[in-house]
């Protein structure tokens, strides 16, 4: 069974747009070819969106190239009140977005509602930043002359952006590469299209000039990247994605010595010490795992729990997961929607059975309901061994291994033995332990006694293979600039 937009329409609320948007138009595209939008929980397809060739990406770019100059030289608090416009249009709009986000993405409806509003936070953000582009002007060592250093756009940027969080992660990367004066040309995910090009709509509305936001879907990721990569006018490109593909990317932009930030893969430990507020604890483990059904490469991927708490915090958050109600995402009082597609659950209900199989005990959940849709049950595994593959690789789905530890030390080197170092979540009443151990973990964003650190105003980003750079805050704004020195005397 096939929606149409009508019935999208009449289920969001909104008009929701199918084509390419290129130059302020939207557009079939060259070929004419049609993407299939389905519904993770039903399997069915929902909408059919334009199948964007090389050529149209090309086009694309052409489009955010002819646009550039005059968007770079539109004044600061211009080019935020475009933003500040679409911000309101977004919160305006908001239930209508987490609808259509439930119907293309699976997630429950109250993770695609705080999604809607915290994806709109980030054009406010940059609505703000957009007039905060500081440059520096001092006197050189010698005195012989002054340093003047200035903040100039980047470019046309290309932003890449992954299927999990449709409206945050355009946004994320719209808001600041707009304050700064660039133009961009959006690959959303194959499987969640029609919530970018709404975003896309919505800055059109806010009085985004033709040409500066740019959206192409496509079928083949490897298609549309090879042609924009290879064109010497694009100057940046932001990536949220897996590290596997990151690693592809970083290859193909090098050709060119194209400026690249890389929001990549995950493997959060969350370290519960014996002296924590277990209440606490619960809760922040509850958000840190399930939040979006686990689908976040901020979710909790793995629980270091020490042995004096254990039995405490794994019956309680057994118990906890296994109320939650799983449903399709517009059910009234869904907690827990499906998995994306058929090939996630897969992954998801394998890493699952190699841990039973190595010696992991399912305290609940572990296995694949009898419904239609991509679900996978809430589970909570305990006494997983340190060689297991779950521990080792991003689950993406709701599952929380649990490993039991008596030493801080080996709390800490467990929790550091991966090749990511995106996010690390700390419990404990002990400030000088917090403190102690967020500075001994390798990541780049650590959560002490909160299981949430994503928020508009920080620097969001990982080190070691969970990427370069930073979004979000101040620094998300400077990644879509280029310092330019200027020597003079007066």
């Amino acid at each position: 069974m096939t929606s149409t937009t009508a019935d999208l329409a009449a289920i969001t609320g909104i008009d929701v747009p199918t084509g390419l948007f290129i130059g302020g138009e939207w557009t079939k595209g060259r070929s004419g070819g049609l993407i299939g939008v389905t519904d993770p929980a039903t399997g069915e397809i929902i909408a059919e969106v334009a199948d964007g060739t090389a050529e149209d990406a090309l086009d694309a770019v052409g489009a955010a190239h002819a646009a550039l100059p005059g968007w770079a030289a539109t004044p600061p608090r211009e080019r935020g009140e475009c933003l500040r416009r679409a911000w309101a249009l977004m919160m305006e709009r908001s239930e209508a977005i987490a609808r259509l986000m439930v119907l293309e993405n699976g997630k429950a409806l109250p993770d695609a509602r705080g999604e809607a509003t915290y994806s709109a936070e980030f054009f406010r953000w940059y609505a703000e930043e957009a007039v905060r582009l500081e440059g520096a002007l001092m006197t050189a060592p010698s005195g012989a002359n002054r340093i003047l250093v200035q903040r100039q756009p980047v470019g046309v940027s290309v932003l890449i952006t992954p299927w999990n969080f449709p409206a945050a992660m355009a946004t994320r990367k719209i808001g600041p590469a707009l304050a700064a004066g660039c133009t961009v040309v959006l690959k959303p995910a194959k499987e969640t299209p029609l919530t970018a090009l709404v975003v896309a709509d919505i800055l059109r509305e806010a009085g985004v000039p033709d040409g500066v936001v740019n959206v192409v879907t496509t079928s083949s990721a490897s298609r549309f990247s090879g042609a924009v990569l290879g064109d010497p006018r694009v100057r940046k490109l932001s990536f949220t994605g897996s590290t596997e593909v990151g690693r592809v990317l970083l290859k193909a932009a090098a050709d060119q010595v194209i400026n690249c930030s890389m929001e990549l893969g995950g493997n959060a430990p969350f370290l519960i010490f014996e002296d924590a507020d277990i209440k606490a604890a619960l809760d922040g483990a509850f958000v840190a795992k399930m939040r979006n059904g686990g689908e976040a490469c901020t979710a909790a991927n793995r629980f270091y729990v020490h042995e004096a708490v254990a039995d405490e915090f794994t019956s309680a958050f057994a118990a906890r997961l296994a109320a939650l109600k799983v449903g399709p995402g517009l059910e009234e009082g869904t907690e827990l929607g499906p998995l994306v597609n058929e090939d996630t659950r897969s992954k998801v209900a394998s890493l699952v059975d190699e841990a039973v199989a190595a010696g992991s005990k399912v305290v609940t959940g572990g296995a694949v309901p009898d419904r239609p849709g991509y679900f996978y049950e809430p589970t909570v595994l305990d006494h997983v061994p340190s060689g297991a593959g779950i521990l080792h690789e991003e689950i993406f789905g709701p599952v929380a291994p649990i490993v039991r530890f008596t030493d801080e030390a080996d709390a800490v080197r467990w929790a550091n033995d991966t090749e990511y170092g995106l996010v690390s979540y700390v419990y404990t009443s002990d400030l000088r332990r917090s403190l102690r151990v967020a500075e001994a973990l390798e990541a780049g964003m650590i959560g002490i006694n909160r299981g949430v650190v994503s928020d508009p105003a920080a620097p969001f980003g990982g080190v070691k293979q969970s990427g370069l750079g930073r979004e979000g805050g101040h620094d998300g704004l400077l990644e879509f600039t280029e310092t330019k020195y200027i020597a003079v005397e007066w």
